[in-house]
Formats: structure tokens, C-alpha cells, sequence
């Protein structure tokens, strides 16, 4: 495991943490390389070993969890899935949720010593839900956040294809604020400017890209002659329902109130997994950047309640 000593990515930190009146935690970059030779990069927040694993969702990164991390003030590792910030993009282009599940086992195996509160959202959470399938000796409860296996695929999931279609590159980084405010993905316009400040860089040419693969594979859908649907990379898979019903771990589903589950999408999930429980937070699909201190609060009641 090596660290990275540059620690200029944290510089937002403190003046968030002011602002919530919290203290800033130690955090660190961490990267693993994986059996295949690829990294996987994280973010660890706190001291000692963590309690709490953060996935997030298609198209974000690590950093779109600082301030539920701030507010949570406990030990938490928040993973690049492969494909988005500093982690190793796939040369298959198969982010499905049981793919990605390989990489975070190989995580908790070397980053964590006790089964975790693991806490995905929507790609993130499918694959949270694949890798407590798989590994139930690692996860003590899994919290999904805005994502079922049952979505309707032609909702949120393509407002987050065509959000990333189109032009590779852009003016400036407010180009970029702009569209995400404009397509719902943001919370305020600070917030949104940070992520986007971690989910971007500027090229040689002066140029503005998005980091993570799906831009890409987005912006080569839209050229591609044989259709939309067979260039697309998964954020929703057929065996996500099998992985949920498998979960021996307590699962929660957050429905965000204004995201991508629909009030039916909540009611199928209890209907297959009866265990479950859902509860819903007034926010955005991103509940992590919409409603972070009431998503803190549960992930915090879920790490101190009995094992």
C-alpha cells in the first residue's frame, strides 16, 4: 500500500469543516495494486483501522463523500471505483456491479481488519450489494443509496448518459458547474465547483476533460452506428436482484425524493427482499452532497448500534 504524500487535494477540508463546525479529520490517499497490475485508489478519513466504506456513484469519485465523511467523525475509507478518480481505468470497459465487487474485496481484505458498514450509491451500491453477496464475512449492514436493480433504465440512468454525452472537453471548469447544476447532480454552487474540481483536469492545450472513463464511453456512444444500448457502459445489471436476496448483513435503501427511485422502485425492493428497510431523504440522487447530515446520522446510528 503506498500513501501519497501530496496533500494539496485536501485544501477544501478544513474550510468545510469550519463551516460545519466540525474537526477536521486526518486523511490520507491510499492506493492498492490489484492482481492484474491496476491501482485502486481511496481516501482514508480518520485514524485507526476504518468502520465505514464508501462506494460512489457512476461518473463521481472519492471526493463527492467529504462532507458525509466530516459530519460521520469516524475511521471511513471512500474508494475510487476502477474506471473514476485516481483509480486505473478498464481496458474491458466492464464497470458491472459483480466486476467492481472483485476490486473492493481485495480493499477490505488489505485495508480493513472488522466487517463494515458499507455503504454504496448507485453504481456503487449495486456493487456494495454484489460484494456483500459474495463476502457477507466482510459487511455488517449495507446501506444502498438510490439505486434498485429494477430502476427504469429509461429515468435517471440516461439523464446520466446524455449528461456526460456530447463534447469531451470544454472551456472551463464553469462550463462543467453549469451543466451539472442544470442537470440536478449538484447540491449549491460551491459544493458543485469542488466536485468538479475533483472529477476534471486541464489538458497540455488548456482544454477541460472529465477524469473518469464514462465520459469517454459516453461521448463514443453518440458516434457509434449500431445504437446507444451496446456501446453503454453497466450501471444497472441483471444480477443485482440474485446479489440482494443473497445479503444475509441488515440492508437499508435510501430513496432520495428527488432522484432516480420511484416510489415503486422502493416497494418492488421490499416485495424481494421483505428484510428490507427503506427511508427517505428529501435530496437529489446524490444524497451524499444533497443530504449529507441526515445520510451521516444513519451511517453513524448503524456503526454505534449492537453488532
Amino acid at each position: 500500500m503506498g500513501v501519497t504524500t501530496d496533500n494539496s487535494e485536501f485544501r477544501y477540508l478544513p474550510g468545510q469543516a469550519q463551516s460545519l463546525g466540525v474537526p477536521v479529520p486526518t486523511v490520507e490517499r491510499v492506493t492498492l495494486t490489484l492482481a492484474d497490475g491496476r491501482e485502486l485508489s481511496a481516501l482514508k478519513y480518520g485514524r485507526g483501522t476504518p468502520t465505514v466504506v464508501l462506494l460512489h456513484g457512476a461518473g463521481l469519485n472519492a471526493h463527492t463523500w467529504d462532507t458525509t465523511a466530516l459530519l460521520l467523525q469516524q475511521p471511513a475509507l471512500a474508494i475510487d471505483l476502477a474506471g473514476h478518480g485516481d483509480s486505473t481505468w478498464r481496458k474491458d470497459v466492464d464497470y458491472s456491479g459483480r466486476t467492481l465487487a472483485a476490486d473492493i474485496v481485495a480493499a477490505l481484505e488489505q485495508w480493513t481488519t472488522e466487517p463494515q458498514i458499507l455503504v454504496g450509491q448507485s453504481l456503487g451500491g449495486l456493487t456494495a450489494a454484489a460484494v456483500a453477496s459474495a463476502r457477507p464475512d466482510l459487511v455488517r449492514e449495507l446501506i444502498i443509496v438510490d439505486i434498485t436493480p429494477g430502476i427504469n433504465a429509461s429515468a435517471g440512468p440516461s439523464a446520466l448518459r446524455a449528461f456526460y454525452a456530447g463534447p469531451t472537453d470544454f472551456a472551463s471548469r464553469d462550463e462543467l458547474v453549469d451543466r451539472a447544476i442544470a442537470a440536478g447532480f449538484g447540491g449549491s454552487r460551491a459544493d458543485t465547483e469542488r466536485g468538479v474540481f475533483f472529477n476534471s483536469r486541464v489538458r497540455p492545450d488548456g482544454r477541460v476533460e472529465w477524469k473518469h472513463h464514462f465520459a469517454r464511453l459516453a461521448a463514443q456512444i453518440l458516434t457509434t452506428p449500431d445504437g446507444v444500448t451496446a456501446a453503454a457502459p453497466a450501471i444497472v445489471n441483471s444480477t443485482g436482484w440474485d446479489d440482494l436476496s443473497a445479503v444475509k448483513a441488515p440492508i437499508t435503501l435510501v430513496r432520495a425524493t428527488s432522484g432516480f427511485v420511484s416510489e415503486a422502485d422502493a416497494e418492488e425492493l421490499q416485495n424481494r427482499v421483505p428484510t428490507a428497510h427503506v427511508i427517505d431523504m428529501n435530496a437529489t440522487h446524490n444524497v451524499q452532497e444533497t443530504a449529507p447530515g441526515e445520510l451521516a446520522e444513519l451511517i453513524r446510528a448503524s456503526v454505534h448500534s449492537p453488532a
